[in-house]
């Protein structure tokens, strides 16, 4: 089980480590999310605080659910509107992208760029990049 995270609801909790299992490819792309009973059993909570994490993963884009199906591990890009000093934008693989991407120079990538601020001050400018994948 996570280590708690004091002051975070708990579903938040839960919805954190599965997005991390997400974006480090733990849960692929396409994958089934465990299914709620595993999920209640591994965080030791009801099954109304996994239904509120899956529900914050859906509304960030991390996950899909289907009727009869499960849900299942989202394929594009997460939605950064939720938030605050966040965009994003498709663009073009330069050389070094491409080449780090192993995709040819000029195939689409995605641009996160996020600011963080402290006291009002910029502290950091967060910028990630993924392939961009269509659905089919």
């Amino acid at each position: 089980m996570p280590t708690p995270h004091y002051g975070q609801p708990r579903y938040r909790v839960i919805a954190d480590e599965l997005r991390e299992r997400i974006e480090s490819g733990a849960i692929p792309p396409g994958a089934l999310l465990p299914a709620e009973s595993a999920l209640t059993a591994e965080f030791q909570v009801a099954r109304g605080t996994i239904r509120k994490a899956i529900a914050a993963l859906r509304e960030e884009g991390y996950a899909a659910t289907e009727h009869g199906r499960g849900t299942h591990a989202a394929r594009h890009t997460p939605n950064p509107a939720n938030e605050p000093g966040t965009s994003q934008r498709e663009m073009p693989a330069d050389a070094r992208l491409a080449t780090l991407f192993q995709v040819k120079v000029g195939a689409t990538l995605i641009e996160r760029e996020k600011i963080i601020r402290l006291g009002g001050q910029v502290e950091a400018v967060v910028r990630t990049y993924h392939v961009h994948h269509t659905s089919a």
